[in-house]
């Protein structure tokens, strides 16, 4: 770490010893394989700073202000796409919580087959090695950044992955959460601390709007990338891929109670939409930084611009805060990769060790959790050398090619998950037809012949179908990409649903009775996806049970978390338009 401040290395050593120590020292709670992955033991604080932490990390920093360095604000989307997915999730958590499981998986075994469950699990550890890949590509460039190259972006990542391989695969996701709470206020500094010193700089808000003469680079919308077409289908690629994330079982099930998986669930996120803001906003302020110096933009590498204004400006405020930035970054990627790398082999170990080694000891459980939590690291570091190989011969950003990889993968078994959950009659063989119909598409479009098809369609030019992308060959519009698939994935998985033989009707029951039972506080739950001894099925009132659908009438508690969602979605928008302009 030559070049930073002594007092820099000290708070970056201090750091990475105590959040490990911290991690480790929970360990001693972890006595079965249940333990490791699904503590159910949280309150509302830690259960708001799991989501916070899980689903926020530096790699997404680098995203939004390498975007909003090219395009403007518009950038703000590649982040701010679930933002209006957040309402839903004050619905999806006490949906999870109720399941009981210990994994996703679980429940496509419980609503489908043990077929179904493997092919997520095997979808889940692909999405979970890409998205540990993504975040360690994002923060090996921002520690680059950050350092001038002092310290190495591949020397970033193998320290990082130490760390939180040793901690997680001691403690599990206890160790996770607990390590989130202290990283997660840790992330909310690394958010804010670089913008103040810009926003001065600069002369303000009103010096960055002085100094940006294209009004687009102030627009939320810019027809062409991040326009509404974009935000429209990435918003519902979100929301249709949320409850495919392994992770977000965790996220919304480990708490004590309903609540607590509402609360943490969608405050957490809330929480992050803010750190986005100040993302954007530092961005767009290094844009007038750098043309008020005289910089030619089209020099300055937009993986790069955080981190080269973090090294710009804060150590010449107080020695220490550097490091409290890279600190900060680094608890960003650990207290996500962790809880990844948990799931992940929660979803390897019980749904497809478990059932092909039954009856074996919980030490051999725990082993084989652990041993997988390493080879999915592993998975990780392999696609870390694929994209940066790939990205960078087409002149494209690594962090955002990264990005649009694990976008599309929790989506095609998130169909699967929505048709089971409000479609009585989806089975096992349209679980798998819609899944495998969605992959195809998505490599369709990856195809040469499939651009020529889309570039000579009537009205292609219109529609946008095709446009080109840095120094790469043309490809096909994202959103176009995103429609494309989920449309197909739906129609085929329907289609074959209904000539294809129905799930028993007891298992059906079991299901639909899991996700209306409310959990109580402290209930023993003696064995995954069933209800506790002594607690029956609650009855529910529907909206509509025609063609199968199973839409029951939601609770008073429901709506108005719901709508207080929206609110605080439409208040953020509309505050964020108003700071700007």
């Amino acid at each position: 770490m030559i070049g930073l401040h002594p007092i820099d290395i000290a708070v970056v050593i201090l750091y990475l010893v105590g959040i490990t120590a911290l991690g480790v020292w929970t360990a001693r709670k972890v006595k079965t394989s249940s333990d490791f992955f699904m503590p159910r033991r949280f309150g509302k604080a830690m259960m708001i700073t799991n989501a916070f932490g899980t689903g926020t990390a530096s790699d997404q920093a680098v995203v939004v202000a390498s975007a909003t360095f090219r395009r403007g604000l518009s950038g703000i989307w590649w982040q701010w796409i679930w933002l209006p997915a957040t309402p839903f999730y004050w619905i999806i958590a006490p949906i999870m919580r109720r399941l009981r499981a210990v994994t996703t998986a679980d429940v496509y075994t419980l609503r489908y087959d043990r077929s179904v469950a493997m092919l997520f699990a095997l979808v889940g550890i692909l999405g979970l090695a890409v998205k540990i890949g993504l975040m360690l590509v994002g923060a090996g460039a921002l520690v680059y950044s950050t350092t001038a190259g002092a310290i190495s972006a591949n020397w970033a990542i193998g320290m990082i992955t130490v760390m939180f391989v040793l901690y997680g695969t001691a403690g599990g996701l206890g160790a996770a959460i607990v390590t989130d709470f202290f990283q997660g206020i840790l992330t909310i500094i690394f958010s804010v601390l670089l913008l103040p010193f810009v926003l001065q700089n600069v002369g303000g808000l009103e010096g960055v709007r002085e100094t940006i003469k294209n009004p687009e680079m102030l627009s939320l919308s810019v027809p062409g990338e991040i326009g509404v077409f974009f935000v429209v289908m990435y918003s519902i690629q979100a929301l249709v891929g949320i409850v495919a994330q392994p992770f977000i079982m965790g996220v919304c099930a480990s708490g004590r109670t309903e609540m607590d998986g509402r609360v943490g669930f969608m405050v957490g996120n809330i929480v992050k939409r803010f750190c986005t803001m100040a993302w954007s906003v530092t961005a767009l302020a290094a844009v007038a930084w750098y043309i008020q110096r005289g910089v030619d933009l089209s020099t300055i590498k937009g993986d790069h611009v955080y981190g080269d204004v973090a090294r710009a400006f804060l150590p010449s405020v107080m020695p220490g805060l550097l490091g409290l930035f890279i600190a900060s970054l680094l608890a960003s990627v650990m207290s996500s990769c962790d809880a990844f790398m948990i799931s992940s082999a929660g979803l390897l170990t019980e749904n497809i060790y478990k059932p092909l080694k039954p009856n074996r000891p919980e030490s051999e459980y725990l082993f084989v959790g652990r041993i997988t939590s390493l080879l999915v690291v592993v998975g990780a570091l392999l696609f870390v050398w694929y994209i940066r190989e790939s990205a960078s011969s087409q002149g494209k950003s690594p962090v955002i090619e990264s990005l649009n990889i694990w976008f599309k993968i929790a989506p095609m078994m998130g169909i699967t998950f929505w048709m089971g959950l409000l479609w009585r009659r989806a089975t096992v063989a349209g679980a798998w037809a819609a899944t495998l119909t969605g992959f195809g598409v998505w490599w369709a479009t990856t195809q040469d012949w499939f651009v020529r098809f889309a570039a000579s369609a009537p009205l292609a030019d219109k529609l946008n179908f095709v446009w080109q992308v840095g120094d790469g060959p043309p490809e096909i519009y994202e959103p176009w990409v995103v429609l494309f698939y989920t449309v197909a994935a739906i129609v085929v998985g329907v289609v074959v649903s209904l000539v294809t033989p129905q799930v028993p009707q007891e298992k059906l029951d079991l299901f639909y009775n899991l996700t209306r039972t409310p959990v109580t506080e402290g209930e023993i739950i003696d064995k995954p996806c069933t209800l506790p001894k002594g607690i029956s099925p609650a009855e529910r009132s529907m909206i509509c049970t025609a063609f199968g659908l199973e839409i029951p009438v939601p609770s008073g508690t429901s709506i108005a978390g719901f709508l207080a969602g929206w609110v605080a979605v439409a208040a953020l928008i509309g505050g964020f338009v108003w700071l700007i302009t």
